[in-house]
């Protein structure tokens, strides 16, 4: 059995979030190889699949911090590549990261990360975006829901404003319905789109990640 080691009084839920915490392979792993967050093994495993975190490619990741995500794109792109990360919350360096401490909603997010691509004399272009940007949660999973898929929704905006062609766009999700119309609009722009679930996803988790593939072209492009 596994015990908490102070006595600070926790609601049931707490405890059991906690104590599963605890018991968690990929918490434990994580922990081993001093990476970031478990989250870190989504990405890879999802890459492992799929391969689109290739040597020298331009990555932006939304909602980055603690940095589990930029932690592996940075090693996978390598020295030749670059990492944007952006995020409400504060984060610690990570070589190879260019972070701004920055709500992604802001208005003026979007510019300054485009500005930050095009940085060294290159167009402001990315060949992969990654959002695993969660909403601080209700209780109410309908809310939930739509809080998570309205931070989709931006995300998507942003990567097919940015992504060059042939690029690809990650983005956690939920199920509950309304991801069929964004489903429908990536569809429309990118060449291969579909659901994964990761191994350390948890299985008992309504998370779900879109992933498209193959960029087509910028909206409102002729």
């Amino acid at each position: 059995m596994v015990r908490l080691k102070d006595e600070k009084p926790r609601t049931l839920s707490s405890r059991t979030w906690l104590e599963r915490q605890l018991k968690d392979p990929y918490v434990l792993r994580a922990k081993r190889e001093g990476v970031r967050s478990r989250a870190a093994y989504k990405l890879a495993e999802v890459d492992d699949k799929y391969h689109f975190l290739k040597a020298g490619a331009r990555v932006v990741d939304l909602g980055a911090a603690p940095g589990g995500w930029s932690e592996i794109a940075a090693k996978r792109v390598g020295p030749t590549g670059r990492v944007i990360a952006i995020d409400i919350l504060d984060m610690k360096p990570l070589p190879g990261v260019e972070f701004l401490h920055l709500d992604f909603l802001d208005p003026s997010a979007p510019d300054r990360l485009i500005a930050l691509l095009g940085a060294q004399g290159k167009e402001g272009k990315a060949d992969v975006v990654l959002s695993d940007m969660a909403a601080n949660t209700t209780g109410h999973r309908q809310t939930d829901h739509l809080r998570i898929m309205a931070l989709a929704e931006a995300a998507v905006m942003f990567a097919c404003e940015v992504l060059a062609g042939g690029g690809t766009f990650l983005c956690k999700v939920l199920q509950g319905g309304t991801e069929t119309a964004l489903l429908a609009g990536l569809k429309r722009d990118f060449e291969s789109v579909k659901h994964v679930k990761p191994p350390a996803s948890r299985a008992d988790s309504a998370e779900l990640y879109l992933l498209a593939r193959g960029f087509r072209h910028r909206r409102g492009a002729a």
